[in-house]
C-alpha cells in the first residue's frame, strides 16, 4: 500500500506515461504565441484515498493514481479553470503540491445550501506563463421591484489574468483576459 510520501507503484508510472504520450498526441505544446485555458468539471474533488489503489470499500475513491493522472493533465494548460471543487481542500492542496510551486490557485467560497451542495469553482494557474490581474468576481442578479429574484444554485465566477512581454508577440503588450466558470 502507497502513502502520499512514497513514489508511485510501477503501474502508475506505466500509467503516466501512457497518458502523457495521448496527451503530447492530442494538445498543442505551450509556446510563446499561445495560451492554453481548459475547463474542468472533477467530480466531487474534495477529499482522497491516501494510497495508490483505493480499494472496494475505500471512500472516496479519488486515489494517488487518480491524483497523479490529474496533475499530468493540469500542467498542460495555463489556465485551467475546476468546477466541483469541495469544502474539504484535501485534494485541491494534493494537486497543488503535485504541480509544484510555479502553480497557484484562486477560489470562490462555498455555495451554501443544498443546491450548492457544498461546492466552489477553482482557477489553477501556470505563474511562469500568467499571472491573475486582480479582477475576481460572482454574477448576482439584481433585485426586482416586483419581488425577489432567483439566484444562480452556484454562483458563476470569473478571474481576470494577464500575459506580459514575455509571452506576447508585441514587445511591451500585456495581454489580459477574463476567464468565466460556472459551477
Amino acid at each position: 500500500m502507497g502513502t502520499m510520501t512514497s513514489d508511485p507503484p510501477a503501474s502508475v508510472t506505466r500509467d503516466v506515461a501512457r497518458l502523457r504520450a495521448a496527451l503530447d498526441d492530442t494538445l498543442p505544446t505551450k509556446t510563446a504565441s499561445n495560451l492554453l485555458i481548459g475547463t474542468w468539471n472533477v467530480r466531487a474533488f474534495g477529499d482522497l484515498t491516501e494510497k495508490w489503489k483505493a480499494g472496494p470499500r475505500d471512500s472516496p475513491k479519488r486515489d494517488l493514481h487518480a491524483m497523479t493522472c490529474i496533475a499530468e493533465i493540469a500542467s498542460r494548460f495555463d489556465v485551467l479553470a475546476l468546477q466541483e471543487v469541495r469544502r474539504n481542500t484535501t485534494a485541491l492542496h494534493y494537486l497543488m503540491g503535485l504541480l509544484g510551486p510555479g502553480w497557484r490557485f484562486i477560489t470562490s467560497d462555498v455555495t451554501e445550501g443544498s443546491a450548492g451542495n457544498g461546492e466552489r469553482l477553482t482557477y489553477l494557474y501556470d505563474t511562469a506563463r500568467v499571472q491573475p490581474s486582480g479582477l475576481v468576481g460572482e454574477i448576482v442578479l439584481p433585485p426586482a421591484t416586483d419581488g425577489p429574484v432567483p439566484q444562480f444554485a452556484r454562483t458563476p465566477y470569473a478571474a481576470g489574468f494577464t500575459r506580459g512581454t514575455a509571452g506576447c508577440q508585441a514587445p511591451g503588450l500585456v495581454e489580459r483576459f477574463l476567464v468565466g466558470n460556472c459551477g
